[in-house]
C-alpha cells in the first residue's frame, strides 16, 4: 500500500525529492477537477517555493481554474483572501518550521479552514489514479494573475481588527527568515508598537535556521526587556517571551488570553479547547477559573472542528497555534496582537500576566521507529504507561501518541519534578524502541509538530 501523502498539516517532504512539481502540479489538477471558480495562493520564503508555486498553479490553470499569485504572505494572510475573494481553495506552499530544503503544500476550503481528512482523501485518490478527469482546452484553460497588494490587504486587514492600540510597547519580533518578515514589522508598527525585528533577511536557505517560533531562546537573547513575539516559516504559530527573556509558549498565551476574555464577557461557553498535549499546570489554571477545557488530538484542524462543534471562541496548541472563533486558521500574527492587547488593555507586563498559569516540568522525546502502526497492540508499552501513571498519581501524566507525518512515537511526561519526568521519559523510550524497532540515522525525516 503506498504511503499516504496527506499528513495532519497537508502534504510535506524534501523538496524536488519527496514533493516534486510534478506532484504539486498533480495534486492541484485532482483538488481542481470539475470545480469552478478562483484559487488564491501564496508561499514562504524558501528557494523551492516559487518552483512549487508555480507548478500548483500550472495544476489548477490545467483544470480549467484561474489562479491569483498572492507572493510570499503568512499563512493567515492566505486564509484571509481565500474568504475576502470567495476562493474556491486557498493553497499555502511552505513546510512550516520545518528546515529550508523541505516544503509543503497546504489546501485551504473557501472558508479559510484546512481541508477535513475525506476531502484531502478524495484529493489524493484522483491523483493516484492518474490523468484528467475533465478535458480542458481553448477558453476554459485557466489563466494567473498576481495580486500586488495582497501584504498590504491582509496587514490593514489585522489593524482593523485591532481593539487597543499598541503606543508605548517595545516590541522584538524574530521572524524566522520567513513568511512574516515584511508583514509582522509593518503591522506593529502601524498600531503604535516600537518595534526592533531580526530575521527579516531571508536567503531562500536561511528560513528557521536557529530562529523563530522553534528557537524562542534566540528571542530571549536579544529582545532587551521588550516583549518578544516569535513566528515560524508561514506564520501560523507564535511564541512569546516576556520582560524577563521567559519564554510563553501557546499554553501560557492561552491561559493569558483565557482569563482576559472571560473577564470581558467574551469567551462564549466559559470554554477553551485544546490538544492532549497542553501542559497540566494549563488545565489546573483553567479549572481555577472555572472554565472548561476540551482536549482533541493533536492539529489545529482537530481543535478547530471541536471548536466550531461547541461553539468555543478560543483554542489551540502548546506549540504557539492559537485560533479564535472568528478566525479559521492559526494566524500568529493575530495571536501576537491579541496578546499585546491584553498588556495594553491591563497595563500589566507580561511578565506577571503570566502568572495565570504555573508550567508542571514537562519532558517531550520522539522516538524514530519502523513500525508505528503497530503503537496501539503494543501491551508492553502500555503496560509500562500504566505503571508510571500510578506512580504519578494525579501530580503527573504521561502520553505515548504516534506521529501523524513520519516515522516516530512521541513520548510525554509531566510531574511535579522535572527529574522525575525525565527519568520515567527515558524508560518509557527504552521500550518503545525494543517493540517498535528503531530507526537509525540515516534513515530519519525532519522532525515535524505532529
Amino acid at each position: 500500500m503506498a504511503q499516504q501523502l496527506f499528513g495532519t498539516d497537508g502534504v510535506r517532504g524534501k523538496a524536488n525529492i519527496d514533493l516534486t512539481a510534478e506532484m504539486a502540479m498533480g495534486l492541484a489538477r485532482a483538488a481542481g477537477d470539475g470545480r469552478q471558480g478562483i484559487v488564491v495562493i501564496g508561499r514562504d520564503t524558501r528557494r523551492s517555493g516559487q518552483m512549487l508555486a508555480s507548478a500548483v498553479q500550472a495544476g489548477f490553470n490545467a483544470a480549467g481554474i484561474d489562479t491569483v499569485d498572492l507572493g510570499i504572505l503568512p499563512v493567515g494572510g492566505v486564509a484571509f483572501h481565500t474568504r475576502a475573494t470567495n476562493a474556491t481553495y486557498g493553497v499555502m506552499v511552505s513546510a512550516s518550521h520545518n528546515p529550508a530544503e523541505d516544503n509543503g503544500i497546504k489546501f485551504f476550503g473557501a472558508d479559510g479552514a484546512k481541508l477535513d481528512d475525506d476531502r484531502e482523501r478524495a484529493i489524493e485518490a484522483r491523483y493516484r489514479h492518474g490523468g484528467p478527469g475533465t478535458e480542458v482546452s481553448g477558453e476554459a484553460i485557466g489563466i494567473q494573475v498576481p495580486m500586488s497588494d495582497a501584504l498590504d490587504r491582509y496587514v490593514d486587514h489585522l489593524a482593523a481588527q485591532a481593539d487597543f492600540r499598541l503606543s508605548g510597547l517595545g516590541v522584538a519580533l524574530d521572524c524566522a527568515h520567513g513568511a512574516a518578515f515584511l508583514a509582522a514589522p509593518r503591522l506593529f508598527t502601524v498600531l503604535g508598537a516600537s518595534v526592533e525585528a531580526v530575521n527579516v533577511d531571508p536567503t531562500g536557505t536561511n528560513i528557521n535556521d536557529g530562529c523563530g517560533a522553534v528557537h524562542p531562546q534566540m528571542l530571549a537573547g536579544v529582545s532587551a526587556g521588550r516583549i518578544g513575539l516569535a513566528f515560524d516559516g508561514d506564520a501560523d504559530r507564535c511564541i512569546a517571551v516576556d520582560e524577563d527573556g521567559e519564554v510563553c509558549n501557546g499554553d501560557v498565551i492561552m491561559a493569558v488570553l483565557a482569563r482576559h476574555l472571560r473577564d470581558r464577557g467574551e469567551l462564549p461557553g466559559d470554554r477553551v479547547v485544546t490538544t492532549v498535549m497542553s501542559n497540566i499546570g494549563f488545565r489546573m489554571a483553567m479549572r481555577k477559573m472555572a472554565l472548561d477545557v476540551v482536549e482533541t488530538p493533536v492539529g489545529d484542524r482537530y481543535v478547530l472542528e471541536e471548536m466550531r462543534r461547541l461553539g468555543a471562541g478560543l483554542g489551540g496548541e502548546q506549540s504557539g497555534h492559537v485560533l479564535f472563533r472568528d478566525r479559521s486558521t492559526g494566524d500568529g500574527l493575530l495571536t501576537g496582537l491579541r496578546l499585546l492587547e491584553v498588556v495594553a488593555a491591563t497595563g500589566t507586563p507580561l511578565k506577571e500576566l503570566r502568572r495565570v498559569i504555573v508550567e508542571y516540568p514537562q519532558v517531550l522525546r520522539s522516538v524514530h521507529v519502523r513500525v508505528k502502526e503497530r503503537l496501539a497492540e503494543a501491551d508492553a508499552i502500555w503496560s509500562t504507561v500504566a505503571r508510571m501513571e500510578k506512580r504519578l498519581g494525579a501530580d503527573g501524566r504521561v502520553l505515548v501518541r504516534a506521529s501523524g507525518t513520519e516515522a516516530v512515537v512521541r513520548v510525554m511526561v509531566e510531574a511535579k519534578e522535572s527529574h522525575e519526568a525525565a527519568a520515567i521519559a527515558d524508560d518509557l523510550v527504552i521500550v518503545v524502541r525494543r517493540e517498535l524497532g528503531e530507526i537509525s540515522e540515516g534513515d530519519r525525516y525532519p522532525e515535524t509538530d505532529n
